[in-house]
């Protein structure tokens, strides 16, 4: 899978994507977020404007999975990742986290934060897999917790949530100056 920035004429394909992943939510009994409806085509426009969306294409140039962020509190924070069920299990959603790390480390930034369901398999426990460590309450910074406060005011925290956060990646002199991650 190659990453980009997503263009303009991606973003009604990225809200297809976003209803797509979200219909497996229905077989754990979380029909509203199922039925969620995706971020607006004026917020995807706001992420992309702002450089902070970036999709996984196929070969045909197609958006098969999308990351949006924003910086909060020195760390890149993933509002939302996405991949398109067609496509899902080829590691899509690891691509595209190890591309927002890329970014945020060029941006100096520390590290990568998320909120996700901490019971849905392919939520917190995929991203323990992926180097992701729960945070504690007193671990959360400012932005944090206001991110979760209108997490529990828009009825998410019907099921339990966690705040997530896994380093970025610095680069490594070796051998002639060559870098590596």
């Amino acid at each position: 899978m190659r990453m980009r920035l997503a263009e303009p004429g991606d973003l009604p394909r990225l809200q297809d994507i976003e209803r797509a992943a979200g219909a497996a939510f229905r077989r754990l009994g979380m029909d509203r977020i199922a039925d969620d409806d995706p971020p607006g085509l004026d917020a995807l426009e706001e992420y992309r404007r702002a450089g902070r969306l970036w999709v996984a294409v196929d070969d045909g140039d197609l958006a098969v999975g999308y990351l949006m962020a924003e910086p909060v509190d020195g760390a890149l924070h993933v509002e939302q990742v996405s991949v398109h069920p067609h496509v899902a299990r080829r590691g899509v959603g690891r691509d595209l986290l190890a591309y927002a790390s890329d970014r945020a480390r060029e941006e100096g930034l520390t590290g990568l934060t998320l909120t996700t369901f901490a019971e849905v398999p392919w939520n917190a426990p995929y991203y323990e897999r992926l180097g992701f460590r729960t945070l504690e309450d007193a671990e959360l910074t400012p932005g944090l917790r206001e991110i979760r406060a209108h997490e529990a005011r828009i009825g998410l925290d019907r099921w339990p949530r966690v705040c997530m956060r896994r380093p970025v990646a610095q680069p490594v002199a070796f051998g002639g100056g060559a870098w590596v991650q």
